[in-house]
């Protein structure tokens, strides 16, 4: 592979599609080696900023930098590119390694080198001996790996991964993960991933980009992102979270419909704010005694997940629901609190975050 990973950057990236803005200023640089994901709902731009830089979108304004050279303007070949996408795109009358080595052969590489190549990677991805086999006699995970190597064999200065595992089985899905993740950390190859699965970004990612309205909302490891919220859209979006939306008092409380909080820093009194608070920090039952706030409710959902019970809990007196998981304490199958049941409910105060309550910051 390369020997000196290539950064890549993004600047004031524009791209309007007749009245619809769908890349609006943004900013990002990836660091040599690194992997970031853009993360978002479908529309929020993610995709078509990743098909700026393969080259096959030209931005309105803005520049693309892969390490000191504007490839804005060049056309996909000659970007130094690597791309695997979610639909594999391989060639079906053509075997493995015709596959892999296809863009050897577009580059003028030798047979000898194509075939010391195409080894190579199928080595590394572990396909050694399918080399004559066609895509439609291998499984969906070894398609992805052969659409891995093909990406990879070109040397490319950065790959671009679509939606890259979308049409496997959750399973199959997990363990690619790894494995794509481990191959780009040994290889320090700089990588852009498109996702809408919140757990692939969270297991890939040295940093993730949350996007929605064409703009990159929050950018961090992730989890800093996860532990720390800006806005209620990138609480709800990265994991789940229950929301408080209040008042703050002269003394420095929320003022919300489930009742008044402890927040866990300052707050302006006489501003909106609002609270954020991740399922796994509720406490319910007992334990929820010194850090329940006074609040109370009713189990109105159970849902028994493998390693954790998720509960739905409507609180006294109120509308509000909250959702709360707790580690599986009863036996396989069973959850250890029933629909019914009356429980304390509390969180500590330092494990609320205080979030944005608009979607998008101006």
């Amino acid at each position: 592979m390369n020997d000196t990973p290539s950064n890549l950057s993004l600047t004031t990236i524009r791209k309007r599609f007749g009245d619809l803005l769908a890349v609006d200023n943004l900013d990002l640089q990836v660091e040599p080696g690194s992997l970031v994901s853009l993360l978002g709902p479908s529309g929020c731009g993610k995709t078509t900023t990743l098909r700026m830089v393969a080259g096959f979108e030209t931005p309105d304004s803005g520049e693309i930098r892969i390490g000191n050279d504007d490839v804005t303007h060049l056309p996909p070949n000659k970007r130094g590119l690597g791309m695997v996408f979610q639909s594999y795109s391989l060639f079906p009358h053509r075997t493995v390694a015709e596959n892999v080595a296809f863009g050897l052969r577009m580059l003028g590489a030798s047979k000898q080198t194509q075939l010391d190549e195409v080894r190579r990677m199928l080595d590394m991805v572990h396909l050694q001996g399918r080399e004559e086999m066609f895509p439609s006699q291998l499984s969906g995970g070894q398609q992805q790996r052969v659409a891995l190597a093909r990406a990879l064999v070109v040397n490319p200065r950065v790959l671009l991964l679509d939606e890259p595992l979308g049409a496997l089985d959750k399973a199959l899905r997990e363990s690619m993960q790894f494995e794509i993740r481990e191959m780009q950390q040994r290889l320090e190859i700089t990588t852009l991933l498109v996702t809408h699965d919140q757990e692939e970004a969270m297991s890939m990612s040295d940093q993730i980009a949350v996007m929605q309205g064409g703009k990159i909302l929050q950018l961090g490891a992730p989890n800093h992102i996860y532990d720390h919220p800006e806005t209620a859209f990138v609480a709800t979006f990265l994991g789940t979270s229950n929301l408080f939306d209040g008042d703050v008092t002269p003394d420095g409380m929320l003022k919300t419909e489930a009742g008044t909080l402890t927040l866990p820093t300052k707050a302006t009194p006489g501003t909106r704010a609002t609270l954020s608070v991740r399922p796994e920090r509720i406490v319910l039952g007992e334990a929820a005694g010194p850090l329940s706030q006074g609040l109370m409710g009713r189990i109105v959902a159970a849902s028994f997940r493998g390693s954790y019970a998720a509960y739905r809990i409507a609180l006294d007196g109120t509308d509000v629901e909250l959702t709360a998981y707790r580690q599986a304490d009863a036996s396989l199958g069973q959850t250890s609190l029933v629909l019914g049941d009356r429980v304390p409910v509390g969180w500590p105060v330092e494990h609320g975050v205080v979030v944005a309550p608009q979607d998008t910051r101006n």
